[in-house]
């Protein structure tokens, strides 16, 4: 059958190069990067045909070590592939399947494979496996005891399998960062927060914990909040795109007064305003002394909330990386910026902003830095997981690549 399938040449002169790496007697640790949507060389997207092709060439391979084929055309048949490669080939650790069109029946597959395997990280991003994949990923994680990172944002989970996981979770002691991003929830009553608060209460391994659209509002926060105060663990924090306001901040705020692991929050795209602001910047200025970087990109935040976090930076010195980008900048907002960064305080990669002047006014402009900006796609130049634009990564490295 390999003779007769057609070859698709992407996969071809990727192997191509695999095969001249190792014959440079190179140590194991490969990573092979099939990603469908590289615009530097032509791209065939691979689909489940090739990987069937490319399952079976690497399970003898003992030089590859991870496996990126985000943005392809895998499907649930090519699902059924992936689970052969990780019977076969013992040595992956690192597993990208973001956006292959998977469905519940290849999420169940994969779920059931990983009850015994050595992969360490699985990024099952934008497959929509729903409710139905999700509990059986949730059911893995009772027997599993390698996998240390699980990515299932925009899986269209529903909230049987998000309380499945955070029920999992009290007991599981091998998980360290979980990314369960934009489940399909429905209701007001935050069922969600409530067993993932109870979660972290139990939980003593967790370090990353993402939930980004969760159409959370200050209640759910306050869950989340209350568990952290019993929590030693956690070090970053996502709640972006939710439907935080500045009442919310007064819960966080209390928080950072007494936390020292929490290093990353992002509290990007909510709406904490300039009260918000206010709050944590108090906290900042006179208190915490373990957070390193704040994100509060898009959150209606004036002049005045904006200058008070700048002015937390002079007195907190171990907050070093902080995104402001999105909101509503006056002079006082740029001169402000622009002195931390002149002055050495605020380094201008830890930033999103970056002063000029015209006419003898400070303005600022946008950069391409932040916590996570290389989570759905990388450049076309440059390095890809570079730390300026991966902050939050590089600050708590707990997953290979993103």
């Amino acid at each position: 059958m390999e003779k007769s399938q057609k070859i698709n040449p992407f996969l071809l002169h990727i192997l191509h190069e695999v095969d001249e790496e190792s014959k440079k007697g190179l140590e194991k640790g490969i990573t092979l990067n099939l990603s469908g949507n590289n615009r530097l060389i032509p791209v065939e997207r691979v689909t489940s045909e090739d990987f069937w092709i490319l399952s079976r060439i690497l399970k003898k391979n003992p030089y590859v070590n991870g496996l990126d084929v985000r943005y392809n055309l895998l499907k649930d048949v090519g699902a059924y592939y992936v689970v052969k490669l990780l019977q076969k080939q013992h040595n992956l650790i690192y597993l990208n399947l973001m956006f292959n069109d998977i469905g519940p029946e290849g999420g169940e597959l994969i779920a059931k494979a990983l009850h015994n395997t050595t992969l360490k990280y699985l990024r099952m991003t934008g497959n929509k496996i729903e409710n139905k994949g999700g509990m059986f990923f949730a059911a893995m994680l009772q027997i599993n005891s390698s996998l240390e990172t699980l990515d299932l944002g925009d899986c269209d989970l529903g909230m049987q399998s998000v309380i499945a996981f955070a029920t999992v979770l009290t007991q599981n002691q091998a998980i360290k960062g979980i990314n369960l991003n934009r489940p399909i929830l429905y209701g007001e009553q935050e069922e969600s927060t409530v067993h993932i608060g109870h979660m972290l209460k139990e939980n003593h391994c967790l370090v990353e914990l993402h939930m980004c659209k969760h159409n959370m509002k200050n209640c759910g926060l306050k869950q989340l909040c209350d568990a952290l105060y019993l929590n030693s663990n956690l070090r970053y924090l996502d709640v972006s795109c939710n439907r935080i306001t500045c009442d919310g901040m007064v819960f966080l705020a209390d928080v950072l007064r007494s936390s020292t692991t929490l290093e990353v929050i992002d509290l990007s795209f909510n709406r904490i305003e300039n009260a918000g602001a206010s709050y944590l910047s108090k906290t900042l200025s006179s208190h915490n002394r373990s957070l390193k970087a704040l994100s509060v990109v898009s959150n209606n935040i004036e002049g005045e909330g904006l200058v008070a976090l700048s002015q937390s930076m002079k007195t907190n010195t171990t907050l070093s990386h902080i995104y402001i980008w999105g909101n509503k900048f006056d002079e006082a907002t740029c001169v402000a910026y622009s002195d931390l960064i002149d002055t050495g305080r605020l380094k201008p990669d830890s930033t999103d902003v970056e002063p000029f002047v015209v006419d003898g006014h400070v303005y600022l402009a946008e950069v391409s830095n932040g916590l996570k900006k290389h989570y759905y796609w990388t450049p076309a130049y440059g390095e890809a997981y570079n730390h300026s634009s991966n902050a939050g990564f590089a600050l708590v490295p707990v997953g290979q690549h993103l």
